[in-house]
């Protein structure tokens, strides 16, 4: 399975990355800039996990030879051997697939955290009821693999919902595969839910749809370079549900980041300077997936293979209420079991698009992995 040259060429290499990791890790100084110190051990805990199929690879690999030269020897103890061989050969395979799998290429922003944005789109108070029922499937979600949640900011609706909403997510997984951006990445794009409204007198099932947009957050400031002189900052009071103030200063911030026309406003806390950290924070992290996308578009073929949309537009699932069925347009994963989803268990539609994403992946690197 691994006597591909090209294939041994990118274990040595990734090998010998870890050794190296391995010696910068140790030293003291590494560890004074924490920002340099995150991105060494997230790479090292995704090499860790290369390191551990290669051993158990050529573990099973060194067994099956041992056994067929055993088996080959013409001895008493031979036909046992080649007994052994079949699952000998078998285990030596999966091995071989699992390293295999793990030298593909991640997503760079895997092991970061995330910053959500949940925006109420077309259906009015439905839309923004809808967009609340969202918030709290994620937060749920969150919850239940253990990660912190921070609602950084949130516009509500008169009826209770959300107009938008800005929730900081965070883990503390080592293995970049577990992260928080490599599981919430594919949310990106349109739900839609299919539901009678409260809103409706006559039983009538309606349309609409919420907006969800996932940003990897930036580590730390410096990561994403921020030229005070290009931003216009504005403040003003905060205001709630019909527009009415809901404190009597301005401690409202809106962040204009005049080269790319990004907008950020927050109005959540009463203190001016919280709502300007916060909305520094959403910023970065939109003009680091920015740079992603100016990155992706440079290497395209690359790209265009993987699952994760940032696409507001583009629908990718559905929620229909009277069914209890939930459906995800990329995989085509359906289920009905809307109820316990929109309660957090999320698991198996984002496990749908782990395994799609796998798949086109291996498929765009034509299986040299």
């Amino acid at each position: 399975m691994f006597d591909s040259e090209q294939r041994r060429e990118a274990v040595d290499r990734l090998l010998a990355e870890h050794r190296e990791l391995t010696a910068r890790l140790s030293d003291p100084a590494v560890h004074q800039d924490p920002a340099l110190a995150r991105r060494l051990n997230r790479r090292f805990a995704e090499l860790g996990a290369v390191v551990t199929a290669h051993r158990a690879w050529s573990a099973a690999a060194e067994e099956l030879a041992d056994a067929r030269e055993l088996a080959a020897a013409g001895d008493d103890d031979a036909a046992a051997f080649a007994a052994e061989v079949p699952g000998l050969e078998a285990a030596e395979a999966e091995a071989a697939e699992r390293l295999r799998r793990l030298l593909i290429p991640r997503d760079p922003d895997d092991a970061r955290d995330v910053i959500l944005e949940i925006k109420g789109g077309e259906g009015g108070e439905e839309a923004a009821l809808f967009a609340g029922d969202l918030l709290r499937m994620y937060l749920r979600y969150a919850d239940s693999r253990g990660w912190k949640t921070e609602v950084l900011s949130a516009t509500h609706s008169d009826l209770g919902g959300y107009k938008d909403v800005h929730v900081a997510v965070r883990g503390s997984a080592a293995d970049p595969a577990d992260g928080v951006y490599a599981r919430l990445k594919f949310e990106g794009g349109v739900h839609r839910v299919q539901r009678v409204p409260v809103t409706e007198s006559q039983g009538r099932i309606h349309t609409s749809a919420a907006g969800v947009l996932v940003l990897p957050e930036v580590d730390a400031p410096d990561e994403v370079h921020l030229d005070p002189n290009d931003l216009k900052v504005d403040v003003f009071r905060s205001s709630g549900p019909g527009g009415q103030s809901v404190n009597t200063t301005d401690s409202a911030v809106r962040l204009t980041h005049l080269p790319t026309g990004i907008v950020v406003s927050m109005q959540n806390e009463k203190s001016q300077i919280q709502n300007r950290e916060a909305a520094l924070r959403v910023l970065r992290s939109r003009l680091l997936e920015r740079q992603r996308a100016e990155q992706d578009a440079e290497d395209s073929a690359a790209r265009a293979a993987q699952v994760r949309t940032m696409d507001r537009s583009e629908r990718i699932r559905t929620y229909n209420f009277p069914e209890n069925r939930i459906a995800d347009h990329r995989t085509g994963y359906k289920a009905h079991n809307l109820d316990a989803v929109l309660d957090g268990d999320l698991e198996a539609v984002i496990a749908s698009c782990l395994a799609l994403d796998e798949e086109r992946r291996l498929a765009a690197l034509g299986g040299d992995a």
